[in-house]
């Protein structure tokens, strides 16, 4: 089964939190990072509570966004290239096609 990723329903445009779902391994995650359209700079996001991740920017994020991620244990990385599109929904879940 691929990564899914929950759009935290207090997300808005300047503060994004998503719980990571479904990942295989030993599923605790290192860091997660996000990545804005157009951007070139991975952002670290702050876990705020079991596989929550959030980010709050302070100003419009710009979609759709990639988020790459760390396994704790085996340091592998995968990223979800565009996994939140332009238009998102807070409370929806996106798949991807990605998995450790």
């Amino acid at each position: 089964m691929s990564i899914a990723f929950h759009v935290d329903s207090g997300s808005n445009q300047e503060y994004f939190a998503v719980m990571v779902e479904y990942e295989d391994g030993d599923g605790e995650l290192d860091k997660v990072e996000l990545k804005e359209a157009s951007a070139g700079l991975w952002i670290p996001m702050q876990e705020s509570w079991g596989a929550v991740w959030k980010f709050n920017k302070g100003s419009p994020l710009r979609a759709p966004f990639s988020i790459k991620l760390t396994n704790f244990k085996s340091r592998k990385t995968v990223v979800a290239s565009n996994v939140i599109p332009h238009g998102w929904t807070p409370g929806h879940t996106y798949k991807s096609n990605v998995n450790f």
